[in-house]
């Protein structure tokens, strides 16, 4: 289960050493920059600086609090460069830690724009109505039969809504694979939906670099459809990206959070055994009888610590529900099991009933 997104902790533990701030050279004019996020579990994102004669190319913007901000000048200034210095920031996707310091500081120095993937045009749009994306997972997770939880993230939402001035439409929508030229460099920008819609991961062949946002981090496993209007089939969707991705060349895997030094493949490759794995629990479970989500993630373990679904926050117990029914829902894409729906809730049983949702 990944921890992009977690409960909050008031308690401050030492950085690890990928997250301690500065600018770090991670190919010939590309530096890693480390920013802050607000007593989150991942304590850093990653934004990565490419340098060229027309000014900085950021992939990714950060979170927009004033750490962060102060932290990415104190690093830009280290390479000799300022923020102003901006002039386009290649969006991995529209999640608060990668997109909202790009909306600031496009606003501060009006000048830097905006690219980011067209699949995330439909749940920014719902932010721009006033409407936070946990309501999605709170209806997600009613779906699975986890009134409890759907009820906290109701009340989390309640609270998130001084925050949705942060959000703002971009420059330019990316559509389908495309080459984006960075100076003397060319980035290869391949739709990687699954995360999220609109996710997009930026591969420099020359360089041997894949900058990967949260479509394969090093050590944690991405959450899946975490978004205002999730993809019908989003672990679908994501296993077909990572096949994508596992396809190019093996690259230097250049995450949004976590260190660098790992290789593409090897990481994919674990994350494919991950859900494979995943699934077939799933299975085993199910055909022992039949039940909701909420009663099947409470029958595995989490983490790498094993732990029972009663032990984990409130929201890490709602990102796994939301990763279970995930799972099942490929299962009975997949003919492997039927779905149901009673009351609002969805039941998953032996044999199939009724026809296999789309892949």
């Amino acid at each position: 289960m990944s921890r992009n997104s977690t409960d909050r902790t008031q308690t401050k533990r030492p950085l690890p050493d990928w997250a301690e701030p500065g600018a770090y050279q991670v190919a010939p004019g590309v530096h890693r920059i480390p920013l802050p996020l607000p007593s989150d579990a991942l304590v850093a994102v990653n934004v990565y600086v490419l340098e060229s004669d027309d000014g900085l190319v950021l992939i990714d913007g950060g979170w927009a609090i004033t750490a962060a901000r102060d932290c990415l000048e104190e690093s830009l200034r280290a390479i000799g460069h300022h923020p102003r210095d901006i002039m386009t920031f290649l969006v991995t996707h529209s999640h608060r830690d990668h997109y909202t310091q790009a909306v600031a500081l496009r606003r501060e120095f009006r000048r830097a724009r905006i690219v980011l993937g067209v699949g995330e045009r439909a749940s920014l749009s719902l932010v721009a109505r006033g409407k936070p994306p946990r309501g999605t997972q709170a209806r997600q997770l009613r779906e699975a039969g986890a009134d409890d939880l759907a009820l906290a993230w109701s009340d989390r939402e309640t609270g998130a809504r001084d925050d949705l001035m942060e959000w703002e439409l971009p420059d330019e929508w990316l559509e389908g694979r495309r080459q984006i030229v960075v100076g003397n460099r060319t980035l290869d920008a391949i739709p990687t939906p699954g995360h999220t819609r609109g996710h997009f991961v930026f591969a420099d062949h020359a360089a041997g670099i894949l900058f990967a946002g949260d479509h394969v981090l090093p050590t944690i496993t991405p959450s899946i459809g975490y978004e205002g209007v999730p993809a019908q089939l989003p672990l679908g969707d994501y296993l077909h990206s990572l096949a994508d991705v596992r396809a190019l060349p093996d690259l230097e895997l250049l995450p949004a959070h976590g260190g660098v030094g790992h290789r593409s493949h090897a990481r994919i490759d674990e994350l494919i055994h991950h859900h494979d794995s995943r699934l077939a629990l799933c299975l085993r479970v199910v055909r022992a009888s039949g039940t909701t989500a909420r009663e099947v993630a409470a029958q595995i373990s989490w983490t790498r610590h094993d732990l029972h679904l009663d032990e984990l926050g409130k929201m890490d117990s709602g990102l796994a529900v939301l990763e279970t029914m995930a799972h099942l829902d490929v299962l009975a894409a997949r003919g492997a099991i039927g779905r149901s729906t009673i009351d609002g809730v969805h039941h998953y049983a032996l044999p199939p009933a009724g026809p296999a949702l789309p892949m």
